[in-house]
C-alpha cells in the first residue's frame, strides 16, 4: 500500500510540472489559431524572470519581456514568426496578427503565468478597446491591474504585444495614456 501511494505521489506531483499548451490566434480577428506547447525549462525561464521582480514597477518590466519570449517560442513552432509590429508591416502571408489576436493571444498567456502564481503584484481583466472617429481606428489590448506594492489599487496597465514584431518585449503603458493614443508609431 505504501508503494502505491509513493508512485501515485510520483504521478501526480510530475504533473503539476507538466508542458502547458496554450492556442495562439492569428490571421486576424482570430480566424486561425496554433496551439503552441511551452516546455517546462522554458516556463521555467519564464518563472524565474517573473520571480526576480521586487515590485509591481520592476513586475512590469519582466513581463513585458516574458511576454516577448513566449511569443517567439510560440514563433519557433508556428507561422507567428513572421508578424511583425502593427498591421501595415506583415505583407499578406500567413502568420500575420492584428490588435484582436494579440490582445486574445496575451490575455490568455497572462492568464497561465496568472495560474501558475507568477503574478504578484497584478491580476489579469479582460481586453480593453481603444476607438477614435466612430469605428473607424479601433485597437484592443490585453490588460492589467496592479494589486498591491503601494501602486494604487485601481492603476491599470496595458499589455500590447501589437506594436512590436514576434519576440520583441511587449508594450506596457497606463490604460488611460493608452486609451489617448500613447504606444509606439507603427
Amino acid at each position: 500500500m505504501r508503494g502505491w501511494l509513493a508512485a501515485l505521489f510520483v504521478m501526480l506531483s510530475g504533473s503539476a510540472a507538466a508542458d502547458e499548451w496554450v492556442a495562439i490566434c492569428h490571421g486576424y480577428s482570430c480566424q486561425a489559431e496554433a496551439d503552441i506547447r511551452y516546455s517546462e525549462g522554458q516556463l521555467g525561464d519564464v518563472r524565474r524572470l517573473m520571480m526576480a521582480a521586487v515590485d509591481a514597477e520592476n513586475e512590469r518590466n519582466s513581463l513585458a519581456l516574458a511576454v516577448g519570449l513566449l511569443y517567439r517560442w510560440g514563433g519557433e513552432q508556428s507561422v507567428i514568426h513572421r508578424d511583425r509590429g502593427g498591421n501595415l508591416a506583415d505583407d499578406y502571408g500567413s502568420g500575420r496578427m492584428d490588435c484582436i489576436d494579440h490582445s486574445t493571444s496575451t490575455t490568455r498567456l497572462l492568464k497561465m503565468l496568472e495560474r501558475r502564481g507568477w503574478l504578484r503584484w497584478h491580476r489579469v481583466l479582460e481586453p480593453e478597446i481603444r476607438q477614435f472617429a466612430l469605428v473607424f481606428m479601433v485597437h484592443w489590448s490585453a490588460v492589467i491591474e496592479a494589486v498591491g506594492d503601494g501602486t494604487p489599487e485601481a492603476a491599470r496597465f496595458v499589455v500590447d504585444s501589437w506594436f512590436v514584431d514576434n519576440g520583441q518585449p511587449a508594450v506596457i503603458l497606463p490604460l488611460e495614456e493608452w486609451k489617448k493614443g500613447a504606444g509606439p508609431d507603427v
